[in-house]
């Protein structure tokens, strides 16, 4: 096949245990999934429905880099997040079906422009400009379901220079992740390669240049992430 140009390559995740990488397809991202972070955004957490944004397979960039403060924004944020890697194919697929096309699991950041998000939402406009922009996806290398087991009340943790800014259990999520697939597969063919970011708990916040931040998931690979001058 010829190309104009060199296509970019693709997007892809370490695995523990595996020389080969899980290729990146799509990413889906759960908004307001933890009641108290709900709270801290100014609204009331609800049961009517889970609502999604998209990130660009290309916004992702591997735990460890040193990434740049990123352009156009005057309040950069943290978003720590426990990822779902999907593994098989699902379409109007049932809760008690959902967790069979899971591949994987790993600790997330869903990097944010609050300022331009905010600004976005004022308008009743869409958040991509504060959402889905380079190097926004940040992932630490996913670990198989079967070795991490059952998600229950594993501890979710995000630092900032050392200091605890995020922390709560997965059990607190308003949408589990098996509602979260059959609700999402409604609307998608879920295909292997996706990647579901499930939320966020509370204590998001700004961050500079310099800063380091770094993530925990209780029985996952952790996540670091430097942040170096702006672009």
């Amino acid at each position: 096949m010829n190309f104009l140009f060199e296509p970019p390559a693709i997007p892809a995740v370490p695995v523990r245990g595996e020389t080969a990488l899980f290729p990146v397809n799509r990413i889906f991202c759960v908004g307001r999934n933890y009641e108290a972070h709900a709270a801290e955004m100014g609204f009331k957490a609800d049961r009517e429905a889970p609502f999604y944004f998209i990130k660009s397979p290309s916004a992702l960039v591997e735990s460890g880099a040193t990434i740049a403060y990123p352009p156009g924004t005057e309040n950069y944020h943290h978003e720590m997040e426990f990822v779902v890697a999907i593994g098989g194919h699902a379409f109007r697929i049932a809760q008690e079906d959902a967790m069979s096309v899971i591949y994987g699991y790993g600790c997330g950041l869903d990097m944010t422009r609050r300022d331009l998000q905010f600004a976005a939402r004022e308008k009743g406009r869409p958040w991509d400009l504060g959402k889905d922009f380079e190097q926004s996806a940040v992932m630490a290398p996913l670990t198989k379901a079967a070795d991490f087991g059952a998600i229950a009340s594993q501890r979710i943790v995000l630092k900032v220079n050392g200091q605890v800014k995020q922390d709560q259990k997965l059990d607190d999520l308003i949408w589990s992740v098996p509602e979260l697939i059959s609700h999402l597969s409604r609307f998608y063919h879920l295909q292997p390669g996706d990647l579901i970011y499930t939320g966020t708990p509370a204590g998001v916040g700004p961050v500079v240049a310099g800063d380091r931040l770094e993530g925990e998931i209780d029985g996952l690979a952790p996540l670091t992430l430097t942040l170096g001058a702006a672009a």
